[in-house]
């Protein structure tokens, strides 16, 4: 990119570029043969030819919309003349799915290995609810052996994190939603990230403990115990149990010990919210070439946010290994759009407001940036929310556009390591898992400082390449993974974001 360039073209076939920087009106930029029309902000658009009305508005060399009137040489694009029109795709499944070179060195990370052969980024004791009904419960016990000094001993946990939600009741005890959520907590109680479990619920709920305990080889260390509220004898039983139990189970996780282990182990959740218009020009394609990285290396990146790739799956489905693997995700897609028609939503309600306000305009345009965090590796399989991922490369899980929520699928599922971008600003974190906070722009870098651990504006700057910065967070990721605090673990974050998608009536 060029040292202190006014706007972008991102591709030589589209007819806007991006502002990089906040311009005037009345300007002259090199990218537009004609004055600016009026004032653009930094991360917006700029048609730089004539664009009638019903013709296609093109970035990245793909359509991300139709103007909805006529638009003149050097004037502002936005949602005041850009909208989503009818679009079609052409999946072509597997025409662009070509294997990344092997790397020439061998890297690894000191990780906690556990029994099932997976390796954690941390050593936490979790105690998890089936119920919202035992969620304070679970807090006391927390608070119980914290002040009790139950881990002052104990120097190779990390703490104890209850877990808490707002549902497990009320619902129906088959179909979509409860498989969900049971994936959810399951995959919880299997996380490499736990060195131990104590699963408290209430008794009488939906998401009974039997489901999820008995006769299920949840861990196969033998660190997870579980009770119910009603058979101790109400609440300061439970403390009181839950205290005895907890002593056991933090006994057997401070017998872990970081060791070196492959980056093959690593399975990386990469997230990108409150995105402006350069998260797709800087956050986004870094945070992809640091994911094929990890997949050279052996590991895994998890791709989400399936209401967030719309309109631009067709670039995954190319990649995909094979057809079956595309229509997985095209598959996905489908129930979204049934899904929101019948819940009375829509597709394109996207972007948020910030999004707009950082110069994202259509859904189109947001996934085209999105997707960038994939990088270019095939796409090896398509998962369910919170399934267990058994393939390693890139793959997708499905969920929410929801931030919290989609990391908590991708927790479920397996990532040890969250990697966040943002180009408006996201404080928030994810315990058990660590979250690493990439931003778009030096300058939201510099007003977030506290809450970034990486800033990728300096791609818009010249100082780094997209593939330098790439390096930069791959080798970021191996620090943190051994056992580095990113901002968000330093800040205390991670009490309030386990979100579990909630599917079907509320009863």
């Amino acid at each position: 990119m060029t040292p202190k360039a006014d706007a972008i073209r991102l591709n030589p076939d589209d007819n806007v570029v991006v502002a990089l920087t906040n311009l005037k009106a009345g300007q002259k930029i090199g990218a537009v043969d004609a004055p600016l029309v009026q004032p653009v902000p930094r991360g917006h658009k700029i048609a730089t030819r004539a664009i009638s009305k019903g013709e296609n508005v093109l970035r990245y060399g793909q359509i991300i919309g139709q103007a909805k009137a006529d638009i003149a040489v050097g004037e502002h694009v936005h949602v005041h003349n850009l909208g989503v029109g009818e679009h079609t795709q052409d999946y072509a499944f597997g025409t662009a799915a070509r294997p990344l070179p092997a790397p020439t060195d061998k890297r690894s990370f000191l990780g906690y290995h556990r029994a099932d052969g997976q390796v954690g980024t941390r050593n936490y004791i979790g105690i998890l609810t089936t119920v919202n009904c035992s969620g304070s419960v679970a807090k006391f016990i927390a608070e119980a052996a914290e002040k009790s000094g139950l881990l002052d001993d104990l120097p190779n946990v990390d703490g104890i994190v209850p877990i808490a939600h707002g549902t497990g009741c009320g619902m129906s005890g088959k179909g979509e939603g409860y498989d969900t959520l049971f994936r959810t907590i399951a995959g919880y109680a299997r996380q490499p990230n736990f060195g131990g479990i104590l699963l408290v619920g209430l008794g009488c709920e939906v998401m009974q403990l039997s489901a999820l305990a008995d006769g299920r080889p949840i861990r196969a260390d033998g660190a997870l115990r579980y009770m119910a509220i009603q058979n101790e004898g109400g609440t300061r039983a439970t403390v009181a149990r839950g205290l005895e139990e907890l002593r056991g189970i933090a006994a057997i996780a401070n017998r872990a010990e970081r060791a070196p282990a492959p980056v093959s182990k690593l399975v990386v959740g990469m997230q990108c919210g409150g995105s402006d218009g350069l998260s797709g020009i800087t956050a986004n394609p870094a945070l992809g070439a640091a994911s094929d990285l990890v997949v050279r290396h052996g590991g895994t990146t998890i791709l989400s946010e399936t209401s967030e790739i719309y309109g631009a799956e067709h670039l995954l489905t190319r990649r995909a290994v094979s057809a079956e693997v595309g229509e997985k995700l095209v598959a996905r897609v489908r129930w979204w759009e049934d899904y929101t028609s019948r819940n009375g939503g829509e597709m394109d309600n996207n972007p948020s407001p910030g999004n707009k306000r950082g110069g994202l305009t259509t859904i189109l345009e947001k996934s085209l940036g999105a997707v960038a965090k994939s990088g270019t590796a095939p796409l090896t399989d398509v998962y369910l929310f919170g399934e267990r991922i058994d393939k390693t490369g890139l793959v997708f899980m499905d969920s929410p556009g929801f931030d919290p929520c989609s990391v908590t699928g991708q927790i479920a599922s397996g990532a040890n390591l969250i990697v966040f971008t943002t180009g408006r600003g996201s404080v928030s974190g994810y315990m058990p898992t660590p979250c690493i906070k990439v931003a778009s722009s030096s300058e939201m870098y510099a007003r977030l400082e506290g809450d970034m651990d990486v800033n990728c504006g300096t791609i818009i700057s010249g100082q780094d390449s997209i593939e330098s910065k790439g390096g930069d967070l791959f080798e970021l990721f191996l620090r943190v993974a051994s056992g580095e605090k990113t901002k968000s673990e330093e800040l205390g974050y991670g009490g309030v974001e386990f979100v579990p998608w909630q599917i079907g009536a509320v009863m």
